[in-house]
């Protein structure tokens, strides 16, 4: 299905602008989660808490290797650790790192805001107790950590996601079959990509992940400039493509009409797949407060969309 967070109003949403000049991912990452969590209070999501303790109270049976001795000394009470699988969810968050994503009009590019949003996700479900992993990919995978909730494994995926990988190609139909193909586990996967590529492919490909039994969620991100095609001067001039390197001189005055119906159309197309397979489609322009995505992932969480894995 295709979702809007207009309906979550909150407030206090946090400056793109402001958080994009923090050069680390990880203080950018927890700024969105203290804003966002300062905002619910004053939301229809007051009470809802987005602390965990990686603990859960002993039930006779447990393996007693695994009580907290020092937990049990500072608060005269029986926990144990609590296990991957024993966690709500498992997810892998899987980010585009094509050309096309080092494109940006605004001092930041949507590769960096995917970056921050990605980390912002694992930030989230790391506190809730899930399983979270991360697939990196160009024209094929380059990076993949298999979900894991556990001490050092948030540090690990924020690595991965700093890495930049600004690789070729708008083909996503290859690397997201190799995404199909190497998580076989069903659970959430959540695809952070502009999906600019070929319509067929990139509609059958979809299909495909959402046929496999993972629940898919999409954050679909454009920089304002693409979506309006405005340009400061107006003037004719080159353009290059940040994936082909291929180089042409346009007079946006007179391609933006053309440009906006072939943008809307392909966006229409990727509503519409996304409404026959039953995936969770956000569009989101790379200058809006990264809490809206945030309370949108909450919100098809708290619809009882968790998407345990089987």
């Amino acid at each position: 299905m295709s979702s809007s967070t207009s309906n979550f109003p909150i407030r206090g949403l946090v400056d793109t602008a402001a958080l994009m000049k923090i050069g680390s991912l990880e203080l950018r990452a927890k700024v969105v989660m203290e804003g966002f969590q300062r905002g619910l209070h004053r939301s229809p999501f007051h009470g809802f808490s987005v602390e965990f303790s990686e603990y859960r109270p002993y039930v006779p049976g447990d393996d007693v290797r695994f009580l907290d001795w020092r937990l049990y000394a500072r608060s005269d009470r029986d926990y144990v650790k609590k296990f991957e699988d024993e966690t709500n969810l498992r997810c892998h968050l899987v980010v585009d790192q094509s050309g096309s994503m080092s494109y940006g009009s605004l001092g930041w590019r949507k590769a960096d805001y995917a970056a921050t949003l990605a980390a912002t996700l694992a930030h989230f479900l790391d506190a809730q107790g899930d399983a979270v992993g991360l697939v990196t990919f160009t024209d094929h995978i380059t990076e993949h950590l298999p979900p894991r909730h556990r001490p050092g494994h948030l540090r690990r995926v924020l690595i991965g996601l700093e890495r930049s990988s600004d690789g070729p190609s708008s083909e996503l139909a290859k690397p997201l079959a190799e995404v199909a193909g190497l998580v076989s586990r069903r659970g959430l996967l959540v695809l952070i990509s502009d999906l600019l590529a070929p319509a067929g492919d990139l509609e059958r490909q979809l299909g495909a992940l959402a046929a496999s039994g993972h629940e898919l969620v999409i954050f679909q991100l454009l920089d304002p400039a693409e979506r309006s095609f405005t340009f400061e001067d107006g003037a004719p001039a080159v353009f290059r493509d940040l994936e082909s390197g291929r180089q042409l001189f346009i007079d946006p005055q007179a391609a933006r009409g053309g440009y906006q119906r072939a943008l809307a159309a392909h966006l229409e197309m990727i509503a519409g797949a996304c409404r026959r397979w039953g995936v969770t489609h956000h569009l989101f322009s790379t200058d809006q407060a990264l809490d809206l995505a945030l309370l949108g992932f909450l919100g098809r969480r708290r619809r009882g969309g968790e998407g345990r894995a089987a």
